[in-house]
């Protein structure tokens, strides 16, 4: 038997790999009695964002990453696989009805029971993964510094707002891929330089919303906040979120200086997220500034961006590449509070801690666990998949072309996973 705290992705796969394992877990899931500052429905897996699941070609980290996963029967995978929403070459779902199937399929197996209650220590007796995610806090997170012997390490994470399809002016948008790959299953809203300079200028100057204990010196680099990106430099913006690169409209033939691409956040196709755009400006300031964008001009703004403390453990320092606790084999941890960054990565976290099992270097699964769990990562930093961490290909098939690279560590990587 084992009991594994949190219903979040990892947590969720952790439970699910445990139990297709034939082991009695009881999954321990603090809502509806309490709830975090992000969170808003009673659901599993409800913080996933709809554009989080990220590229699903194998010459992308992320794709392999989740392909290592769909063969190895990730019940994330399989639920964000019948969920999901066009992204052109990106895997998106529906936030909602992910959620609810996520739910449904973990509380449905015979093997699992979940409790609600509240969790403030980690168990003294029998197994157990803390999949409690980047939000732990109060009692609970003061006893895993206990247990640890360290302080945890932080940083903070935004979110971007969501727009009602219907208020979007088409007038000053077209559907479009993402830079020229896949289906037009994005929203490209251009801007002329005077008007990018104009925005960008405003959204440097806006007012944030307080977040206590942090600074930019503290923002994590894979999740900045927009306003972040726009003090850095007039075409700070126009090199990250706002990139023009291969966008054309197709009724002009002509480019913009600067895009803003929305991208849908449901499978009905009524509500868009601004991609790239997390934010922690005050709601006011979200209103006043994005609406100066001409395709927003009379945005309906479902959702607003927020800002939230992410908690991470010293891993390197405390954990096995099974996410095991090196003094306490006993207890093991899973999702971001490991140092994973990403929704794709806490599922593989879960899923290794659920298995408890030694993946290859060579595979994504393998590769992320090693980083995570090497004490020569000093300063240790939260990772996303990419194909730095992995081995490199041997001499004798090295090439120049990246896409090739890509695709033959991949191949690498999933024959690897079968031996």
């Amino acid at each position: 038997m084992i009991t594994v705290v949190g219903a979040g992705l990892a947590g969720c796969e952790a439970a699910w790999q445990c139990a297709e394992r034939g082991i009695v877990v009881t999954l321990v899931e603090m809502k509806p009695l309490r709830r975090s500052p992000a969170h808003r429905s009673d659901g599993f897996a409800e913080l996933v964002c709809s554009n989080s699941l990220r590229g699903d070609r194998l010459e992308n980290a992320a794709g392999l990453l989740k392909e290592e996963l769909r063969r190895l029967g990730s019940v994330i995978l399989r639920c964000a696989g019948q969920t999901s929403v066009p992204a052109g070459g990106a895997l998106a779902v529906d936030r909602e009805a992910f959620s609810a199937a996520v739910t449904q399929t973990v509380r449905s197996h015979p093997l699992i029971t979940v409790e609600a209650r509240e969790v403030t220590e980690i168990p003294k007796e029998g197994d157990v993964i803390i999949a409690t995610g980047p939000l732990t806090d109060g009692a609970l997170a003061e006893d895993i510094e206990r247990f640890l012997g360290g302080q945890a390490l932080s940083f903070y994470d935004a979110s971007a707002p969501l727009i009602a399809a219907e208020s979007i002016n088409m007038d000053h948008a077209y559907a479009s891929a993402r830079y020229g790959r896949g289906d037009a299953d994005y929203l490209n809203c251009p801007m002329t330089k005077d008007e990018y300079l104009v925005f960008r200028e405003e959204l440097a100057a806006a007012k944030e919303a307080p977040v206590h204990g942090f600074e930019d010196s503290r923002v994590f680099e894979g999740c900045m906040p927009v306003e972040v990106m726009a003090r850095r430099g007039k075409d700070t913006l126009r090199f990250s979120a706002m990139r023009p690169i291969g966008l054309r409209d197709p009724a002009t033939g002509k480019g913009a200086y600067a895009v803003l691409q929305l991208r849908r956040d449901n499978a009905a196709g009524t509500v868009y997220n601004m991609v790239g755009f997390q934010t922690h400006l005050t709601f006011p300031e979200q209103k006043r500034v994005f609406s100066m964008i001409p395709a927003l001009r009379n945005a309906e703004f479902l959702q607003y961006g927020v800002m939230h403390r992410n908690s991470y453990i010293d891993s390197p320092r405390l954990l096995n590449d099974r996410y095991e606790v090196i003094k306490d084999p006993r207890v093991r941890f899973a999702g971001q509070i490991t140092g994973v960054e990403g929704y794709i990565e806490s599922v593989a976290s879960g899923l290794v801690a659920g298995l408890s099992q030694r993946f290859p270097r060579e595979t994504a699964i393998g590769a992320l666990a090693a980083y995570i769990s090497n004490p020569a990562n000093d300063p240790f930093r939260p990772t996303k998949i990419h194909f730095g961490l992995l081995p490199p290909l041997p001499d004798g098939q090295m090439v120049r072309d990246k896409q090739e690279k890509c695709r033959r560590l991949s191949q690498r990587a999933l024959k690897e996973l079968t031996k």
